[in-house]
């Protein structure tokens, strides 16, 4: 019998180390960040940086991060066009938060004035600038965009009317979200 327990002794004993010889402490993970550490960009000539405020309007949130105004004309790849007034752009960043992809249409993000007036993007100076027409911005996409309007001279920009495209809870997506500009 003393060699039995002599046996499962050194039986407990190998298990032991063995269990001591694999039982490394675990490397410290290092901990996530909570947001993304994005590299910072430069504005563009004549455009101001705005605050970069995220408003939502139904799985969709807009980020608006550039402004420019007073442009006399744009120039493309491929054209030039002359404003009717003063060309403005804003420098937009949409972000689906929702799980489905979401119908998203440019042309419906108004423009407001300080006047009240609401302005459709030009057509023109949007394919001129090679910016997107109506898109699928699938499940948690961002994109990064511009938006041109021809406003008349003088007029001062107050906000952003952003539709961000239909959902199950708004099939029509009819009244949108302000978005200051200033």
């Amino acid at each position: 019998m003393t060699s039995r327990r002599g046996v499962l002794a050194l039986v407990a004993l190998a298990v032991t180390i063995t269990a001591g010889c694999d039982s490394k402490q675990p490397e410290s993970a290092p901990t996530p960040s909570p947001t993304y550490q994005l590299e910072p960009r430069p504005v563009r000539p004549d455009e101001i940086a705005l605050s970069g405020h995220a408003v939502s309007d139904g799985d969709t949130t807009f980020i608006p991060i550039g402004l420019t105004t007073g442009m006399d004309m744009i120039i493309g790849s491929h054209a030039e066009f002359a404003a009717k007034g003063q060309f403005i752009s804003v420098r937009l960043v949409v972000t689906n938060k929702g799980r489905s992809s979401v119908l998203f249409n440019p042309k419906r993000q108004l423009l407001v004035l300080s006047d009240g007036t609401q302005l459709k993007p030009d057509d023109q100076a949007m394919l001129i600038k090679r910016q997107p027409a109506e898109f699928n911005l699938g499940a948690a996409v961002r994109l990064e965009f511009d938006l041109y309007y021809d406003a008349p001279k003088g007029a001062k920009v107050v906000a952003l009317m952003g539709f961000g495209g239909p959902t199950l809870t708004d099939m029509k997506d009819a009244t949108g979200t302000r978005i200051p500009l200033t």
